[in-house]
Formats: C-alpha cells, sequence, structure tokens
C-alpha cells in the first residue's frame, strides 16, 4: 500500500517492518485499541480515547497523527451516495490479461470509479462507481471498456444500500 512500510512499537516510533507483502504496518496493542475507538466513532475525543487506552490526550493526539500518516487511518464523513444525489451506483466486474496491478492503477485513474480492487475468482477486478445518472454511468463504464486490458465486463447495480460498516476490529 506504502512504499515505506512501517510499524509503530510501543513508545508509538515508527520502525521498518521489514515486511514484503504489502499487508500494511504492524501495529502494537495500544495503536489497535485506538483504531478500534476511532472504528467506532471518528470524532472521538482525543481526551476520550485516551481514557479507553490509558494514554494521555497528548500521545493519543500523537499516535492518531501516525497512523493517519502511514496511511493505517483515514478519518472521513461516510455517505450514501444515492441520498447525495448519485442516482446511480455499481460493482463492474471486470475481466483483463496482462499486468493486473497495472490495470488496477488505470481504472483508478478514471472519473466516477471509488473502489478498486483484485480479485481471485470469476472476474480480475471489482470497480465501484458511484454517477449521477445513467448517462454517466455508461460514460465511466465505456471508460473502463476502453482500457487495452481489459478483455469483458459485467455490472452490477446497486438497488438500495442496507448495511455499510467499517468498524470490523483489528488483528
Amino acid at each position: 500500500m506504502h512504499s515505506s512500510e512501517e510499524h509503530v512499537t510501543d513508545k508509538g516510533d515508527p520502525q521498518p517492518s521489514g515486511r514484503k507483502n504489502n499487508s500494511g504496518p504492524a501495529l502494537d496493542d495500544t495503536a489497535k485499541r485506538i483504531i478500534e475507538q476511532l472504528q467506532e466513532d471518528g470524532r472521538r475525543s482525543y481526551a476520550a480515547i485516551g481514557k479507553a487506552v490509558g494514554l494521555s490526550e497528548a500521545a493519543v493526539r500523537q499516535r492518531v497523527q501516525r497512523l493517519l500518516e502511514t496511511g493505517v487511518v483515514q478519518v472521513v464523513g461516510v455517505t450514501d451516495p444515492m441520498m447525495l444525489g448519485f442516482s446511480r451506483q455499481a460493482m463492474i466486474g471486470v475481466k483483463c490479461n496482462g499486468d493486473l496491478n497495472e490495470a488496477a492503477d488505470e481504472l483508478a485513474e478514471v472519473a466516477g470509479v471509488e473502489y478498486v480492487v483484485i480479485t481471485a475468482g470469476s472476474f480480475d477486478l471489482l470497480v465501484e462507481v458511484v454517477a449521477a445518472d445513467d448517462e454517466q454511468l455508461l460514460e465511466v463504464l465505456t471508460q473502463i471498456r476502453a482500457v487495452p486490458s481489459v478483455t469483458g465486463t459485467e455490472s452490477f447495480l446497486y438497488l438500495k444500500l442496507r448495511k455499510q460498516t467499517y468498524a470490523w476490529g483489528t488483528r
């Protein structure tokens, strides 16, 4: 995910992780507990997090800043696109030939593409698209199909969002 792989030690200092599998930085138990607090409520105060994990507000602030800088955590407002005027959402299964990393990177640059993942199974990639209407969805789909390594697509239109959560905890 990031070219400079790090993990957070017990003192909160980034150190080289030595990982080669891009599974992300190694995290100590305190960092994991901070992440779990933020997963429950991304607006939770540093003081409240500190109380829950046994650190000072300043220490939590430092730890959260490192988690943000290393890309372990993002604090964002999660929305339902359909409630914001984007009436079309779709997951597009993509079949490719050639280098999947290159194809994924190229598709990630297409406006309207919000999510790209390399998969194992019937499709090589899954691409999530958010569009204002059918016309814009067709434009995005046309751009996806124009990528030279794309050999086929299948679209799955979202009709109604029933569950969206990011509180899966840590390991």
